[in-house]
């Protein structure tokens, strides 16, 4: 794996490079555990259903209707991801982990509970305790553990709250692609058109974002984590984060399970009138995401507006790092070159960021060894005519 972006960026030795390798390996472990249970559903579920042929052509449909959507759905982490991207290689290792290794776990995990909850209680409240109990604790859990993972492996591609959701959000697309190919094989199997109806509409169409929404609570938590000085605070916000997303989850399931035990043949429209209500928390939620996005490149344009004072950059070139389209308008002038050139400048500006919180918490930062070396690459970059501007 290369080095971190900042590294990279700054042209010095990846300080992290023997934590990225103990990583990369704990990755693959996770990733192989994973796709063997990943591969027992895939395999066992067909034979189980006593028509292997059918079940199997229903998945593949599924995954026909899954498949694309997540890809569509990722644009949307990649359009907010304004102010210094963070790299394809990681974004993809995110979204592996949550469609092979987080919904292996979940699932065996999530299988044996509500065996075990079944056999003492019966089969209903096994389902229910699958559900609204382990699935949010289980699920949050191993998507979750991915976005620490990044926090702490791939610690100087993690800046804050932006970086938390991004990558959460990568994490649980991932974990809903794989997780709709079979809700979809299984309803597509039983050739019931209303059910499939149903279930397209509600998992594909009106709620994609339930995953990304839970797991981004966790991202959030780790995000702001990162961006403290206080011990304490690291170690609790992650911990309040990854409760958010179980509460998320859990409600989520929660009001899906009522509405069938309780509500009966009015289950569905109650379901739809609770479904707005979610629409507006998760309008809530983009809205909130939309403002973090901002925040980050307002703190890149205030910690960069010195370097314009000491001609390291021109106002122009501050101006278009921190618009909301400087990346697009970048590539277009410059191609690749211009692209560098403007992450170039946005590490200068968020390490700036990262060590004046160090020095105001008198914490030690490899942040603070990137500066020189970042003004260092932007001269070099101007020089062979790579500025936008």
């Amino acid at each position: 794996m290369t080095g971190p972006q900042g590294a990279r960026d700054a042209g010095i030795p990846d300080p992290y490079r023997t934590r990225k390798w103990v990583g990369l390996v704990l990755w693959i472990i996770g990733m192989l555990i994973g796709a063997v249970f990943v591969l027992a559903l895939f395999v066992i579920e067909p034979f189980g259903s006593g028509d292997p042929v059918g079940m199997a052509m229903s998945m593949a449909i599924g995954a026909l209707l899954a498949f694309p959507a997540g890809l569509m759905y990722l644009t949307f982490p990649r359009l907010l991801d304004r102010f210094d991207p963070e790299p394809i290689w990681a974004l993809t290792l995110c979204l592996l982990w949550g469609a092979v290794a987080a919904c292996g776990f979940a699932a065996f995990i999530n299988s044996i509970g509500g065996e075990i909850v079944a056999a003492f209680f019966g089969g209903e409240l096994g389902e229910m305790f699958s559900a609204v109990i382990s699935a949010p604790f289980v699920e949050e859990f191993w998507k979750g553990i991915m976005v620490v993972g990044v926090a702490y492996f791939l610690r100087d591609e993690f800046d804050g709250v932006v970086d938390g959701v991004i990558y959460a959000t990568f994490v649980a697309i991932g974990f809903a692609a794989t997780e709709n190919v079979l809700y979809y094989g299984r309803v597509i199997h039983t050739a019931d058109v209303e059910a499939i109806r149903d279930t397209v509409m509600i998992r594909g169409l009106l709620a994609p974002w339930g995953h990304p929404l839970y797991t981004s609570m966790t991202g959030l938590g780790l995000g702001l984590a990162r961006e403290q000085t206080n011990t304490a605070a690291k170690l609790i916000l992650p911990v309040v984060g990854y409760f958010g997303a179980v509460l998320l989850h859990m409600l989520w399931n929660g009001s899906a399970t009522a509405c069938d035990a309780f509500f009966g043949q009015y289950g569905f429209t109650v379901f739809l009138v609770l479904l707005v209500v979610w629409l507006a928390f998760v309008l809530a939620f983009v809205i909130l995401v939309i403002g973090l996005v901002w925040r980050r490149g307002k703190l890149i344009r205030q910690h960069l507006t010195d370097e314009v004072a000491l001609g390291h950059l021109t106002q122009a070139e501050l101006d278009l790092v921190t618009s909301v389209f400087g990346t697009v308008k970048a590539l277009f002038k410059k191609g690749f070159r211009g692209q560098e050139f403007v992450r170039a400048v946005a590490r200068l500006g968020l390490s700036k960021w990262h060590t004046a919180r160090a020095m105001k918490g008198s914490k030690s930062t490899v942040s603070m060894d990137f500066i020189l070396p970042l003004r260092a690459k932007i001269r070099q970059l101007r020089q062979e005519g790579a500025s936008p501007v």
